[in-house]
């Protein structure tokens, strides 16, 4: 790391280098564009530029003093195209009272004061300069200054201040997102000290995707139902097993049919023969009463 040229009031803690390197932030583009190499500590053997975090905190410091400058809150306008950064930018806003601009940037939000959703922000925050450049674009037309995210390959036209960082990991932009809101209110004074720990989570800040948040819903849903489809499983299984009749039992089954059959066919002859015994008396008497007629 830089030496640090903060006062000892903004020195980063042990726990914020520890959460920054958690979350990958110091993990940089193969590529490298010249106004950012500054910011890349050593280059890997495989080619990945690692990002200096200690110049990293170093600008997430000085965003906040910039944004705390800012009198009125609601105009800062955070922007953020990928989904990876709506969540944080809209989660920023929150706890800030920032303007969010989350999913596509309507153009003209800036220039054209006829469309409904024109701003007119004192300040910009953009998650990655490549993909909000139409908002940088615009905001070069009217002097806003621009605060960005900025990776080792991103391009830093019309950028005041670039935050070196991993724009494209989730858990890094959160990350960034979640420090930079924690600065502002604490310059602001809504936190007590910079040793009061704040109650809002990182993971708060995190992309989430919908589609597995669903299907983690449906699996809890199954696993909490699964013991009674279990036991009417069973008890289907159970009817099941007691009347079909598979393998060898089938042919022991089958052969105990068969003896039990013939004898009981003997049986009915037998009893057959009984009664027609039985009823030859019958006839006899019979003819012995036409006799006597």
């Amino acid at each position: 790391m830089a030496p640090n040229n903060l006062p000892p009031a903004f020195n980063a803690t042990a726990q914020d280098i520890e959460m920054l390197l958690a979350a990958q932030s110091h993990i940089g583009a193969k590529n490298a564009q010249v106004h950012m190499e500054p910011y890349v500590w050593k280059t890997r053997q495989d080619g990945v530029n690692v990002i200096n975090i200690g110049k990293t905190w170093e600008k997430i410091v000085l965003a906040a003093r910039i944004l705390v400058a800012i009198e009125n809150p609601a105009d800062i306008a955070v922007i953020s195209a990928r989904p990876y950064g709506q969540r944080a930018a809209l989660k920023f806003a929150a706890h800030t009272g920032a303007t969010p601009i989350a999913g596509r940037f309507t153009p003209g939000n800036f220039t054209n004061y006829i469309t409904r959703s024109f701003k007119e922000p004192r300040i910009i925050v953009v998650t990655d300069p490549r993909t909000d450049a139409q908002a940088i674009k615009e905001a070069s037309y009217v002097n806003i200054p621009v605060i960005a995210l900025c990776d080792v390959d991103s391009p830093t036209e019309f950028v005041d201040v670039a935050i070196p960082t991993n724009n494209k990991g989730r858990h890094a932009i959160g990350t960034i997102w979640w420090m930079l809101a924690r600065e502002v209110l604490r310059l602001r004074g809504t936190l007590a000290s910079r040793e009061a720990e704040w109650d809002v989570m990182p993971d708060l800040y995190f992309y989430r995707d919908p589609e597995a948040e669903e299907n983690k819903e449906v699996a809890e849903e199954a696993k909490a139902t699964g013991t009674e489809e279990a036991g009417a499983a069973a008890v289907e299984s159970g009817f099941n097993n007691d009347w079909e009749v598979s393998g060898g039992t089938a042919g022991a089954f089958a052969a105990q049919s068969g003896v039990a059959g013939a004898a009981a066919s003997s049986s009915w002859d037998a009893e057959g023969a009984d009664w027609a015994a039985s009823s030859a008396p019958a006839e006899t008497g019979a003819q012995s009463w036409a006799a006597e007629q």
